[in-house]
């Protein structure tokens, strides 16, 4: 079985045992303590994500949009790695059946600039950031730009993970949001629908007199 085989097959498993939020799905949530009590989240492109080739920066933007929408929210600081971070939020755009690009050089991001209403953040990333899914998982990864003919879903995909672990993205996440063109802000959706969850949890666990 090949790598990306190995990946696909693993990936519908997990989606079996984790509960989904969509624009459907009303059904209350209630969060574990570790979400409750974090304080620093990264924001990454979730591993393999293939953007189209008439929008090669399809995921850095919906990353951004993410991170501003995280800047405004006010709760997290943003992290720059995955071992520094309680929380980690892999992101993916959707996209139509056809070529894509992944691991494009849009993605990268060396220096860091972004700039809200009355917040301005910088940063640089010194060299290649920690893996976030076992490099050695189904054989060797190929991690250059290339096209591919992917086939995935139209949705876009917000996914929150545990930090402060190795290998982040090889855990089912603890919450995840799937719904047509999520992450295109602002407002970001998902980001308000994790909110609005994460209040709900805490509400949940306050003592009732």
């Amino acid at each position: 079985m090949s790598r990306r085989e190995s990946i696909i097959v693993l990936l519908l498993f997990r989606l079996l045992l984790i509960p989904q939020a969509d624009a459907k799905n009303k059904k209350k949530q209630i969060l574990p303590d570790y979400v409750l009590r974090a304080e620093t989240v990264l924001v990454v492109i979730r591993p393999q994500a293939g953007e189209p080739l008439t929008n090669p920066g399809a995921n850095r933007t919906a990353r951004d949009e993410v991170e501003k929408a995280i800047m405004k929210w006010g709760r997290f600081r943003l992290a720059m790695e995955s071992q520094t971070a309680d929380l980690v939020i892999a992101v993916r755009k959707g996209h139509a059946k056809g070529p894509t690009i992944r691991n494009s050089p849009t993605d990268d991001r060396p220096v860091i600039g972004q700039q809200t209403d009355d917040q301005i953040r910088l940063g640089v990333q010194l060299g290649h950031p920690p893996d976030l899914t076992d490099p050695g998982f189904g054989g060797p990864e190929r991690r250059g730009p290339h096209v591919t003919n992917e086939v995935g879903p139209s949705e876009d995909l917000l996914e929150v993970y545990r930090g402060g672990v190795q290998y982040p993205l090889d855990s089912s996440p603890v919450w995840r949001y799937m719904a047509k063109d999520a992450l295109k802000g602002p407002p970001v959706d998902p980001v308000e629908q994790f909110r609005k969850v994460i209040a709900a949890s805490e509400e949940q666990r306050r003592p009732k007199n």
